[in-house]
């Protein structure tokens, strides 16, 4: 079991990123002939791309379900997780061949990805007596103290101080965003 951080802290990361969730839908519990071949190859993909730290990948995570699946990774670029997934000599682009194949044979299976290019400092996360997961695989952990205490505090909007907390209640200041000028 992976350690937990009983501290609150935050991640972040140097410079832009992409996210990219990719995943998969069993439509047809019961035509395993069809949905296991296709389930079994993001693990391969993902240890081919562990192997190489200079590929791009900087961090994973894997959720598994009853009929969803669904891989979220953390890139350093969209054209490193371009180059990945159409690289002939890579375990991506051959499976790929052949996902589109089946799809088009069958409803048995529903494959999806989607992609966020995320700029520097335009994203803000938390960590709580959880392990390392999404963000905090890929970034560098701190503690959420003084102005990485609040949401709008790791945004760069606040300076930390635009919540506090009385026992069960919550109080919380009016937060204008920098860039719409809008209330959040």
């Amino acid at each position: 079991m992976t350690a937990l951080n009983t501290e609150r802290v935050t991640a972040e990361i140097d410079g832009d990123f992409v996210v990219f969730r990719i995943g998969m839908r069993v439509n047809t519990l019961w035509k395993i002939h069809k949905w296991l071949p296709v389930i079994r190859a993001m693990p391969s993909m993902l240890d081919e791309l562990e192997a190489d730290p200079e590929n791009g990948l900087l961090a994973h995570d894997t959720k598994l379900g009853i009929r969803n699946h669904e891989s979220v990774q953390y890139w350093r670029s969209f054209e490193d997780l371009r180059e990945y997934a159409l690289d002939a000599d890579a375990r991506h682009a051959p499976a790929m061949q052949w996902t589109n194949e089946q799809m088009h044979e069958s409803d048995d299976v529903g494959i999806w990805h989607e992609t966020y290019l995320v700029r520097a400092g335009e994203y803000e996360t938390v960590y709580h007596n959880a392990p390392p997961i999404g963000l905090g695989k890929a970034g560098t952990l701190s503690p959420a103290t003084e102005r990485r205490r609040t949401a709008a505090g790791r945004l760069g909007w606040t300076e930390g101080d635009d919540v506090s907390y009385d026992g069960k209640r919550v109080e919380s200041d009016t937060v204008e965003s920098p860039k719409t000028g809008k209330n959040d």
